[in-house]
């Protein structure tokens, strides 16, 4: 059984995984943003270990760094050179999956398995 916070990143254009790209995860906690942990995604698109090992409930985001990644597929006229992810872990999860599809002009996330 999975625990923790994964993610992934898969390139709708070209459809290819998201290599190389820097995932930073946040936790906010009153008035503060605590930096959790980063990595950065493989040659599949994940990020091969979760981010935070055990969920406790909250407040975070996954802000995905894309400039560099836009660079090497020589990507251009892109919209997006970071994108964050804010969500809440409720009480009694054990993992949240959350990719992340993307594209030079867009992109878009869903809570995988």
């Amino acid at each position: 059984m999975k625990t923790g916070i994964t993610t992934h990143v898969l390139d709708l254009v070209q459809g290819l995984p998201g290599s190389n790209i820097l995932v930073e995860l946040w936790q906010y906690k009153d008035l503060e943003r605590l930096l959790l942990s980063s990595a950065n995604t493989n040659a599949d698109g994940r990020v091969e270990q979760p981010l935070l090992d055990e969920l406790i409930p909250g407040e975070f985001e996954l802000v995905f760094h894309l400039k560099d990644y836009w660079q090497c597929t020589k990507t251009a006229n892109v919209l997006f050179e970071t994108v964050p992810i804010r969500f809440i872990v409720k009480e009694g999860e054990t993992h949240y999956h959350i990719p992340l599809l993307l594209s030079a002009w867009g992109y878009q996330t869903y809570r995988g398995s």
